[in-house]
């Protein structure tokens, strides 16, 4: 019997806080990890006048509304990215607990869901995937592995193995192909990452659609431009995809176009 209804939103609004705090640090991570600063030291700042800002002005979504998106001391705009950040990891912790319940799997989701939004972040800003989101969460996913509910750790350590393996050969054969790198280490370890929270089918249907959806989204301004495609982007919508409605695709198409029931 799953918990009551009054006990999974209040798990789930409790779990929702911890994500806007969360959403707060990842913002620092975002910006700070790419560029190989600290994420302790200096503390937050204001980029226009370099003030210190106090607690009360770092409560997240609520200080930005108060301060009409604008510094106390010089008046300067802050970017939107930084609730909308907060808001969307809070969404997704307290979406994961109320899907999962106080448990393992709740936490597993939130983070991997969590990590995948960072991951998208710096890739879109600096066209990087930060080692602390791709190996940091590879390490996550196996320490995870052996708790009820997800992977088994010989399924996650196969999916983080096949993950990186199978990107690997992909970025050999496009390089061979194109004369030039085809794809960063970066995507490499973050299927690593992937495979290690969502195993071997996981890891091919994360690049199936995340290929789809950067061939679709982004394929002919790369074309036109011959600007690098930012894959972890799409790699990063494929895996939250995949974590989500990932088994009901596969049953899907297994029934649709092979006839398997």
């Amino acid at each position: 019997m799953g918990a009551p209804f009054e006990d999974t939103w209040l798990i789930s609004g409790i779990a929702g806080l911890v994500g806007l705090l969360l959403g707060s640090f990842l913002n620092v991570c975002t910006l700070r990890w790419p560029t190989d600063q600290s994420v302790v030291r200096p503390p937050s700042h204001c980029p226009g006048c370099g003030t210190e800002i106090h607690w009360y002005d770092n409560v997240p979504v609520l200080s930005y509304l108060i301060l009409r998106g604008r510094c106390r001391s010089c008046g300067a705009g802050i970017s939107p990215q930084y609730p909308m950040v907060e808001l969307a990891t809070g969404l997704i912790w307290a979406g994961s607990f109320m899907q999962y319940g106080l448990s393992v799997e709740g936490l597993r989701g939130a983070l991997f869901l969590t990590i995948l939004l960072g991951i998208a972040i710096t890739d879109a800003r600096f066209y990087i995937i930060p080692d602390q989101f791709s190996l940091g969460g590879a390490a996550l996913g196996l320490i995870l592995a052996p708790f009820p509910g997800g992977l088994s750790p010989f399924e996650s350590f196969l999916g983080a193995v096949v993950g990186f393996g199978v990107l690997l050969l992909v970025a050999k054969v496009g390089t061979w192909l194109f004369k030039k790198d085809a794809m960063g280490g970066g995507d490499l370890k973050m299927m690593a990452m992937v495979g290690a929270f969502l195993g071997v089918s996981g890891v091919f249907l994360t690049l199936f659609l995340g290929a789809l959806l950067g061939s679709v989204v982004f394929g002919p301004i790369a074309w036109k431009t011959g600007k690098l495609v930012p894959f972890g982007i799409f790699l990063a919508v494929g895996g939250a995809v995949t974590y989500g409605w990932g088994q009901r695709l596969i049953e899907w198409y297994s029934v649709t176009f092979l006839g398997i029931t």
